[in-house]
């Protein structure tokens, strides 16, 4: 796996995935960056989320569930010191469909966060992390 990060202007850069896509990355204005692009930390927060969200969906649908909707939010608390590590992140998912078992999702969930998902298996090393789920009926 590959990825590369190329100067664009001021204090943005492209960050380019082996896979061939791209997101812009920047700092925030007061840091000397023009807010065009998406902060480097919130990144690792993404692939935590994208990592767990498509773990637990493709886990709920080989076991049938019929899910309409799947969303995650994740929410970082960093320190205050340099360097600003995450101390502890959370996880909320919110799952909708028809019929679903809080037992099933809350399966799903762990059997991502304690064996499939990379990035939380990774990041859970050296930071608390925490999940929950909220059930929504179609």
């Amino acid at each position: 796996m590959k990825a590369s990060i190329q100067l664009l202007e001021g204090s943005s850069f492209a960050g380019i995935s082996g896979s061939g896509h791209s997101v812009t990355l920047d700092v925030a204005p007061e840091a000397g960056g023009r807010n065009q692009g998406i902060r480097p930390m919130e990144m690792i927060l993404l692939g935590l989320g994208g990592c767990t969200a498509i773990d637990v969906l493709q886990m709920l649908r080989k076991g049938r569930s019929n899910v309409t909707d799947l969303r995650v939010e994740v929410n970082g608390e960093r320190a205050n010191e340099v360097p600003r590590v995450f101390e502890t992140i959370h996880v909320h998912f919110t799952v909708r469909g028809e019929g679903l078992k809080a037992a099933q999702v809350e399966r799903a969930i762990a059997l991502s966060a304690n064996k499939y998902c990379s990035a939380t298996t990774m990041l859970g090393q050296v930071v608390e992390i925490t999940h929950d789920f909220e059930i929504v009926s179609d």
